[in-house]
């Protein structure tokens, strides 16, 4: 066999390579795009009213955290919350609790809320800030909004948090 002729014989087995080693490539890529995928995650969404110590209802509509990955996501990376929307973190027991805002780009107000949905205390948090802020006692639940919009719907502590979650 001359130069020519193995230059023929090998030419095609490294074709064969190349193509295999590109789709490697494109696997790595797709599955690398399933995961981040993967990580914008969906949550369910809920209708919630907050019944209020002088008797009125306030609409809520919420997606729920009840994994640790969702909670860990929580509302990072979005660029807008509308009045009357948030987000209820749901714990499996009491506890103190702590939240921080990294890579929160939106202003949000915090309501720890216990066990049978009693509002215990309400703060709000700055884009950005990666202090943890922690609820002075044991609750169960954490409702985030945007900034301000418990005072705007009129909600307080004390009010009650009604619904299925």
């Amino acid at each position: 066999m001359d130069f020519n002729g193995l230059f023929r014989v090998f030419l095609p087995v490294q074709r064969r390579k190349q193509r295999g080693i590109g789709l490697i490539w494109c696997l790595c890529f797709v599955l690398t795009g399933v995961h981040c995928m993967a990580r914008g995650l969906t949550f369910e969404t809920r209708e919630l009213t907050i019944e209020t110590t002088q008797g009125m209802l306030i609409p809520l509509s919420v997606e729920i955290a009840r994994t640790d990955e969702e909670r860990s996501q929580g509302l990072m990376n979005r660029k807008s919350l509308a009045d009357g929307k948030g987000m209820l973190f749901v714990f499996e027991k009491d506890q103190i609790l702590s939240f921080w805002m990294k890579n929160t780009l939106i202003p949000l107000s915090i309501a720890f809320i216990s066990a049978e949905g009693k509002i215990l205390e309400i703060h709000d948090m700055e884009p950005g800030n990666i202090n943890p802020l922690h609820s002075s006692r044991s609750a169960r639940y954490a409702l985030e909004t945007p900034r301000s919009w418990f005072v705007r719907a009129g909600v307080a502590v004390g009010d009650i948090l009604q619904g299925e979650w």
